[in-house]
């Protein structure tokens, strides 16, 4: 079975006590459950943007030069300093315990001209400083505005000149065909302003927040991202952010462990980051409504509950082990990663009519949403 590096790695190496700090979050040790896919609502299939052309004769899509000419001024490269304790060896004997200043490196996306930038919640996590270096060589101090670890969405902030400032605009990844050109830009390695190109490899992925909860809708991608990818957009043919890359499966690991590209990453899909940057830019709490089930992965013909956590909305409302949820408020549920995503456009307060199957009968189950808990052990 492959490996999946969760998040990818920032690149870092520690100040001082010669330890070298890579895996950011669950680490790269663990293995990528059963992945599905979003049912969404049918549409009239659009015309992929080409780096080329398309197939409109009248219009030409952008070269990667030119996406990246477009694009680049309004990606950053992320320094974080973060201050970890922990006991360190003696070579004599013993040990001492202290604490020790690491250093990482990701990437970011210039979001608007007051100074937000967008990166990964795991680039940023614990930091006591960010350093943010623009394509012209300026640097400035950043402060973290907020994070939300459900969705790996981080903001922060510059005071600089709004001349230094260039937003790039955010298209719309539900949108994402498979077949899409896109192009990555980010600090693989230490390298800021590397780029990469492939296409949108499918859509509809699910991968595992920082916290252990699930991020529905993520763009699988074969352009190459590596540790220091992180936080960097993830664009489409026309040089708009699809998606924040965000972590990588692979059989590959550098000299150190991180892993490395093997062409199989994931972003986190650009209407999620939007959405929540939005409230944590705007000084609003941000919360996920929580139903509190176990969810089996790989599900059919709806969302079947492996267990019900206790003292939840779920066991209130009296849901059970071996529930199949086929719909929520009359809309049918068909996967896994439908219930998770469509649960999340509740707030929590709200009360949902859940339709599940039980013994082969249908049944209509009242749920009055949660809010959900800072972490789960399971991922659910």
């Amino acid at each position: 079975m492959s490996r999946l590096s969760r998040f990818i790695p920032v690149i870092g190496g520690a100040v001082a006590g010669g330890v070298i700090a890579l895996a950011v979050a669950s680490g790269g040790s663990s293995t990528h459950s059963t992945t599905t896919t979003v049912v969404q609502a049918s549409r009239a299939p659009a015309i992929p943007t080409s780096f080329s052309g398309s197939a409109n004769s009248s219009t030409r899509g952008l070269t990667i030069n030119q996406i990246y000419q477009a694009a680049s001024p309004g990606v950053v490269d992320i320094l974080v300093t973060s201050q970890s304790s922990g006991q360190s060896a003696n070579p004599f004997g013993g040990g001492s315990s202290g604490s020790q200043m690491t250093q990482g490196e990701g990437a970011g996306v210039v979001y608007d001209t007051k100074g937000d930038i967008l990166t990964d919640e795991h680039v940023i996590s614990g930091a006591t400083r960010v350093t943010v270096t623009f394509q012209d060589g300026r640097k400035a101090p950043a402060k973290v505005l907020g994070t939300d670890p459900s969705t790996d969405v981080g903001v922060i902030h510059v005071t600089v000149p709004s001349s230094e400032l260039h937003p790039i605009a955010f298209a719309n990844s539900s949108a994402a065909q498979v077949g899409d050109p896109v192009v990555a830009i980010g600090s693989p390695f230490s390298l800021p302003e590397t780029t990469t190109a492939g296409i949108v490899s499918q859509v509809g992925r699910s991968i595992t927040a920082p916290n252990n909860y699930t991020i529905p809708g993520a763009i699988q991608t074969d352009a190459a991202i590596n540790p220091g990818n992180s936080g960097g957009p993830l664009l489409d043919g026309n040089g708009h952010v699809l998606g924040l890359n965000d972590q990588i499966e692979t059989n590959n690991s550098t000299a150190t462990g991180a892993g490395s590209s093997s062409g199989v990453g994931f972003a986190i899909p650009s209407t999620t980051v939007a959405r929540f940057a939005n409230a944590i830019i705007g000084g609003h709490p941000v919360t996920h409504s929580y139903v509190g089930v176990e969810l089996n992965g790989s599900s059919e013909g709806g969302a079947s509950i492996s267990s019900v956590q206790p003292g939840s909305p779920a066991q209130s409302a009296g849901l059970q082990n071996g529930d199949l949820i086929t719909a929520i408020d009359s809309q049918a549920v068909t996967n896994t990663d439908q219930f998770i995503a469509t649960v999340d456009n509740y707030q929590p307060g709200q009360t949902i009519t859940l339709t599940i199957k039980r013994g082969g009968q249908a049944k209509s189950v009242k749920v009055t949403l949660g809010t959900r808990p800072a972490s789960t052990p399971t991922g659910g």
